[in-house]
């Protein structure tokens, strides 16, 4: 069975540097791609990053442009999202999924997906 589970979340000060992974058991030949997403209180499960596993598709979300970075280590079955320069508004439970195709940040296109990792980030 598919099972993304992420990490490194935690509670930070604005302008502090987090790093977020993603490892997926259980992977099979049919995962292409993951896809961050992150959820605020009271908000919707918004796209933050994606990544194909073999490293040659990637995308972020304009909002996070600049601050944040997302990379695939295939033989790992893991993926990392680099967040910088964090601000409270990036305050949320961030959320790693799999893609069998490039779904970039359309969400209903992951179809496996991990309990989420809370980052707060304060001002």
């Amino acid at each position: 069975q598919v099972q993304p589970v992420e990490s490194g979340g935690g509670s930070v000060q604005a302008g502090d540097s987090l790093r977020l992974s993603c490892v997926v058991s259980g992977r099979t030949r049919d995962g292409y791609a993951v896809g961050w997403f992150r959820q605020a209180p009271g908000k919707e499960r918004d796209f933050v990053a994606a990544v194909s596993w073999n490293g040659k598709q990637t995308m972020v979300a304009p909002s996070v442009t600049g601050r944040f970075a997302i990379s695939s280590d295939n033989a790992k079955n893991t993926v990392l999202l680099e967040m910088n320069s964090l601000q409270p508004e990036d305050t949320a439970v961030y959320f790693c999924g799999e893609a069998i195709s490039w779904s970039g940040s359309y969400y209903p296109g992951y179809k496996h997906w991990g309990q989420g990792t809370q980052v707060t980030v304060s001002a």
